[in-house]
């Protein structure tokens, strides 16, 4: 039995910082519920102080506070980072990239964490998924594009690749947390954007701004989100709390990618019928000249250096072999499923 001052010395302070806005629907209270488990779960060992972006760091900052140990650990998105490393946004999502349960499995099972620790320890950082919210819709638009050639001079507020691949198409990207897009769009600062689907883009009021709603994400197929905890910090955890904090993320993984699918398809029709959204659909072209410029961004990453080279050879490895099997079970059973029950 630990007597009292050994169970205080066996106490922690954790300081997690994050990119979304507190009480935010999904991605916010997620990041809040996390937070709140670790010290439930810890039963006090670790005692957890919460800041949403803008309370301690601004959001594109939760990286460095706790690279530094300003902050103990962040929830937010490894896109954000593409400026340290361009080899972060893979741990994402990336144009023409990886579903949701697809990204589960290159992490777990097919060589990405060990990567994706190779790259985050060179920061001092230790990288864990704790969320996911599917395929992102293609954003909010207030002209129409019917081909390519209409994305030229859009100022498109796009984090990620995916700015990389808007730019080779002409667009001008333009990076901004989640908490500032529909100001900036309602002010014509951007002319476009996108963010996540219905149920986030609803909060956000982004029907306000824009009229036009495109789909499918290709820039997005399956954001993830991550739980960045500092080295230092990490390893002078006992072995019993790091598994309840890996628990922790794996079951808000879970957790925020089924509340995503349950929503999604009640706010698209709100979006719909209740604000006038206009839905509309990419033109085949457009995702075509995507996929083409998101091969020449990813051609060029591959020069940048070996450890970004290995990403993503092992992403498109993972790609390729998940790819084949979704080929002919997932993909053609949901074409199967809606063309009966639309007969």
């Amino acid at each position: 039995m630990l007597c009292a001052p050994a169970l205080a010395q066996a106490r922690r302070e954790m300081t997690i910082v994050s990119t979304w806005p507190r009480d935010y629907p999904g991605l916010g209270v997620s990041a809040q519920n996390l937070a709140a488990r670790i010290e439930t779960l810890t039963e006090g060992r670790i005692k957890v102080s919460y800041f949403a972006a803008g309370e301690r760091v601004g959001a594109f900052d939760a990286f460095d506070a706790v690279a530094a140990g300003d902050a103990d650990a962040y929830i937010g998105a490894e896109g954000y980072w593409k400026g340290k490393h361009p080899g972060f946004p893979f741990f994402q999502t990336v144009p023409m990239g990886l579903t949701h349960n697809e990204m589960l499995a290159w992490i777990s099972h097919l060589g990405g964490q060990a990567l994706w620790d190779e790259l985050a320890g060179e920061f001092g950082v230790k990288g864990l998924l704790c969320g996911g919210t599917g395929v992102s819709m293609g954003g909010w638009y207030n002209t129409k594009i019917e081909s390519a050639d209409d994305l030229k001079g859009l100022r498109l507020r796009v984090p990620g690749l995916a700015s990389d691949v808007f730019a080779r198409l002409g667009a001008s990207p333009v990076s901004l947390p989640g908490g500032q897009i529909y100001e900036n769009l309602v002010s014509g600062t951007v002319d476009a954007a996108e963010w996540v689907g219905p149920w986030a883009d609803y909060a956000l009021k982004l029907f306000e701004a824009a009229r036009y709603y495109y789909y499918p994400g290709v820039h997005e197929p399956g954001g993830m989100v991550s739980f960045g905890v500092n080295r230092g910090w990490w390893d002078a955890l006992s072995a019993v709390d790091q598994e309840i904090i890996t628990a922790v993320c794996e079951a808000e993984t879970t957790r925020l990618i089924a509340e995503y699918d349950a929503r999604n398809g009640a706010f698209l029709d709100k979006l719909v019928r209740e604000q006038g959204v206009e839905l509309q659909a990419f033109p085949d072209d457009v995702s075509v000249a995507f996929a083409q410029a998101a091969a020449a961004v990813y051609a060029e990453l591959t020069d940048y250096a070996d450890l970004t080279g290995r990403i993503f050879q092992s992403f498109a490895d993972a790609r390729r072999t998940i790819g084949r099997w979704k080929s002919v079970s997932d993909a053609p059973f949901l074409r199967a499923r809606h063309a009966a029950l639309k007969a």
